[in-house]
């Protein structure tokens, strides 16, 4: 029998309808899926948007943005799940029989979920008990950075330079959350051995005074405490500073750029390399 009496055997008509069938029944699946996702996405932002806007504070920011990621992550997931199911079924594909009959690749599968499922479970029980929320300042897996998202199965830390980590959190076992309580900061103004020092307390303190009664951020006037010398060698006059959580820097900046002006008009002049902060 030659090939082309084979093919005539096809019925063409039909299998160009079938796969025309299939098409048109993906297509329709794809758009209900992606608007039941964006219904969903919409319908999470606005909840979790009106219940921010029952009382509007730092933390609550945080908290409200940890569970919207949070929410986003387990829609995508779910609908995503039933999307590859529905599919399947529609193209014929026996997913209960493949499911049940897997046997070794079953059990493969299990073992390779195991990640995942420590991953969610992980991911619950950080939210659950605030270990960090989103905006937090962090130190996960040796990584430095602000949390900008907590999904199912990741976190995502964006470090100072701008990279952004994706972290699994099964591998997250020790948390360093800087975003808690307020912190102190000590301010060390690099100064040589001949610097005049009562001038310069004098003005360190006016500036202090000043910017303490202006300014809300500094929780306490910044106390002088002296002299040291760092491990470095260098000569430093230190300053204490505790700022509003969050401020740190921004206090920071503000009270060395009073002092350098103030400093510079009685004719006193610092070292470059001035500033040194430790918190």
């Amino acid at each position: 029998m030659s090939k082309l009496n084979i093919l005539e055997k096809f019925d063409w008509n039909q299998i160009g309808a079938d796969i025309l069938t299939h098409i048109i029944q993906i297509l329709l699946l794809s758009i209900m899926f992606y608007l039941l996702n964006v219904f969903g996405q919409k319908l999470i932002n606005k909840t979790t948007t009106h219940y921010l806007n029952k009382e509007s504070t730092s933390n609550k920011n945080n908290r409200v943005s940890t569970i919207r990621s949070l929410l986003k992550n387990l829609l995508l997931y779910t609908l995503l799940i039933f999307y590859i199911y529905t599919i399947l079924t529609v193209l014929g594909v026996p997913v209960g029989t493949l499911v049940a009959s897997a046997g070794i690749a079953s059990l493969a599968i299990g073992l390779g979920a195991q990640g995942f499922v420590n991953d969610i479970v992980t991911g619950f029980f950080i939210l659950v008990e605030q270990q960090f929320e989103v905006g937090d300042v962090v130190t996960v897996s040796n990584i430095n950075g602000t949390v900008v998202a907590l999904g199912l199965r990741t976190t995502q830390v964006r470090s100072a330079d701008g990279t952004l980590h994706y972290i699994p959190n099964r591998n997250i076992s020790i948390v360093a959350n800087f975003s808690r309580g307020h912190r102190q900061q000590v301010v060390n103004l690099r100064v040589d051995t001949d610097t005049n020092l009562p001038k310069l307390e004098e003005v360190l303190r006016t500036v202090n005074e000043k910017l303490f009664n202006q300014t809300d951020e500094l929780l306490s006037e910044p106390e002088l405490l002296g002299v040291n010398v760092l491990a470095n060698g260098n000569l430093v006059y230190q300053v204490k500073v505790i700022p509003k959580q969050g401020s740190e820097i921004a206090m920071q900046r503000l009270l060395v750029g009073h002092y350098l002006s103030e400093l510079k008009k009685i004719g006193i002049t610092l070292p470059s390399n001035t500033l040194n902060l430790q918190g």
